[in-house]
């Protein structure tokens, strides 16, 4: 008798807690086409009626981490506010979701269906994975092939990158991602990246366009931390600064004449928002407008460490040490972390 191998074992383990997640928002009804001159050419257009239809505008993957309906997912997959969610678990199950939260700094969301007895999966510890194990990757390729398992091996750990996408194509930096040489493909965002035992290891977020082979994953203690806030407090609490700032480096420094190429300079925004929020922990602090931040709590700000890395490792109410740089002048003093409302 032929012995399964273990990938056929992870797929009957895994595959029934891997959904599809469709996105849909009221649309006007198009009633037809016409045809308008636009730059010397005819272009087609659509009419549109004033009703509106529920229209399929998105999807992605998840995963259902506990019998009463948790999901996960990517932020990206569920992060626009205005379009309603549905998690198909199968063509007759199909579930209205409601997200309870979005982190776009680690690209995971959370959501909620109204059902009992769900199967799952059971979550990994992605710190103690190795450089060469042997990893499957799960979802809903191109919102059509579902339960499609890609085989591979962790290629790299650590990485970085700057991924574009989402409904609204914002550009995002993801840090400390999984990469992967299993398959990720359009329509896999959300999925689980599992190990040889059926556990999640990590969450199918990126892949590279044009190069074969190349795709991440966010490690799942990432997500762990945004669960656990949700368990506890039933939202998602994230340390607030109150600051708009630009990263510098040698290409800003430079033909600016500022006195170091590293750091956050507090700037406000071309529209004109203001640099610092009033009533805001920077503000309570005395920073001001086109000061640098150095350091923050002992760290260097870099374009590698950026004050968002950094702030994500400190807790809410704790008082931390900053260093700023004011007309060539170093000044250390400390902030008051508060809840990001």
């Amino acid at each position: 008798m032929k012995e399964p191998s273990k990938i056929v074992e992870v797929a009957k383990k895994v595959c029934p807690a891997v959904i599809t997640i469709v996105v849909s928002k009221d649309l006007p009804k198009i009633e037809g086409f016409f045809l308008m001159p636009f730059g010397g050419q005819e272009m087609i257009f659509p009419k549109m009626k004033n009703d509106t239809e529920k229209t399929k505008v998105g999807g992605g993957s998840g995963f259902i981490i506990s019998e009463d309906g948790y999901v996960l997912t990517c932020n990206h997959v569920v992060g626009d506010p205005e379009a309603d969610y549905t998690v198909i678990i199968e063509p007759t199950k199909k579930y209205p979701a409601k997200i309870l939260a979005n982190d776009p700094l680690v690209d995971v969301a959370i959501l909620k269906i109204d059902a009992k007895s769900l199967p799952y999966l059971e979550l990994g510890n992605s710190e103690e994975m190795e450089l060469g194990e042997s990893v499957v990757a799960i979802g809903n390729p191109l919102g059509e092939f579902e339960d499609t398992l890609s085989a591979g091996i962790i290629s790299g750990l650590s990485r970085t990158i700057t991924a574009h996408g989402g409904l609204a194509l914002k550009t995002t930096s993801l840090r400390g991602l999984i990469q992967t040489d299993a398959a990720i493909n359009p329509g896999n965002s959300g999925g689980p990246l599992v190990d040889l035992e059926g556990r999640v290891i990590g969450i199918n977020t990126a892949v590279v366009a044009g190069a074969q082979n190349i795709g991440f994953a966010i490690p799942i203690n990432n997500a762990k931390k945004v669960l656990e806030e949700i368990k506890q407090y039933g939202k998602l609490r994230r340390p607030f600064l109150g600051v708009r700032y630009v990263i510098l480096n040698k290409e800003i420094s430079q033909p600016n004449k500022l006195p170091v190429d590293y750091g956050a300079l507090i700037v406000r925004e071309h529209l004109g928002e203001p640099a610092i929020i009033k009533g805001s922990p920077v503000e309570k602090s005395g920073l001001k407008e086109y000061d640098i931040i150095l350091e923050l709590n002992g760290e260097k700000i870099t374009e590698e460490n950026s004050l968002s890395d950094i702030l994500q490792k400190c807790k809410i109410d704790e008082e931390i040490p900053v260093k700023i740089l004011r007309e060539k002048k170093e000044i250390k003093t400390k902030v008051k972390l508060e809840e990001k409302k």
